[in-house]
């Protein structure tokens, strides 16, 4: 079984909580389009969101208490306060998926979208040691324009698949541990491919000597012009070549017609940077 892990913002660190659950919603559509029936959906958060009744067999959301991170520009917490959040509600995450006994897991943010057929692909390679989404898509729903982004897993989050086993889920906690006991528990998971991921492939590789194959297909899209995060960019980036048969669920299509490309970076240097 593959389970996906996202977490929400608490709702004191967000300007328009509305609009993060709307954007859950949509990510919610991609990840339960899956071609196979093989996985489960975590959701990680403070509130409840409302989740679509023919969405709500594959999603389980998982309560937690914690603390809203300081806020360090407006409704935004600082880097640090971020990855302590995320990475900690993640972590709780994984502790409620133990039971299902997954063979892979796959962190996705809670504005993103992913390849339907990523459940088939590793229920198909359950004993593979993981793999990295290193070409995906930048896509902005607003603009309707879309970009092939090359080295993905340094832009997005959404770029990792993994087995369970390489989170070391502490035997000892389960889904109701305190923000602390979690992360004692999982030590510097949490700051390196929990609650961040710019240099997750390097960690893996350093201290698990775990070598990432990439993935064989453009395995997500990462969504821009949220309110969440910066595009690259005056222009973002969308999936697929057809937006009637997209490989990443209904809600990465527009109504009609064909979206735009947009073309290369003013600054092919600059990052997207995920508040």
């Amino acid at each position: 079984m593959l389970a996906f892990v996202t977490s929400l913002r608490h709702p004191h660190n967000s300007a328009d909580y509305g609009r993060v659950e709307e954007l859950l919603r949509l990510t919610l559509r991609s990840l339960t389009a899956q071609t196979s029936d093989d996985y489960l959906v975590f959701v990680v958060g403070n509130r409840a969101p409302e989740i679509e009744p023919g969405l709500a067999e594959r999603v389980r959301f998982v309560p937690v208490g914690f603390a809203a991170p300081e806020a360090a520009d407006g409704p935004h917490a600082g880097r640090s306060q971020f990855v302590r959040d995320k990475g900690s509600k993640i972590g709780v995450g994984l502790l409620a998926a133990r039971p299902y006994r997954p063979d892979h897991v796959m962190i996705v943010d809670a504005d993103d979208f992913v390849n339907r057929d990523l459940a088939e692909f590793t229920a198909q390679h359950r004993d593979h040691p993981g793999w990295v989404v290193d070409r995906g898509w930048v896509y902005s729903r607003a603009r309707s324009v879309y970009r092939r982004q090359p080295d993905f897993h340094r832009t997005c989050g959404s770029s990792f698949v993994v087995p369970f086993e390489a989170y070391g889920v502490p035997d000892d906690l389960d889904e109701t541990a305190t923000q602390d006991e979690v992360l004692a528990g999982f030590g510097d998971r949490v700051e390196n491919v929990m609650g961040a991921h710019r240099h997750a492939l390097e960690w893996y590789a350093r201290h698990q000597g775990r070598v990432l194959e990439p993935l064989p297909f453009r395995g997500a899209v990462y969504h821009v012009d949220t309110g969440r995060t910066t595009p690259a960019s005056g222009c973002a980036g969308s999936p697929g070549r057809s937006t009637r048969s997209s490989p990443y669920g209904s809600a990465s299509r527009r109504p009609a017609g064909r979206p735009r490309r947009c073309g290369p970076p003013s600054d092919p240097g600059r990052r997207p940077r995920r508040r």
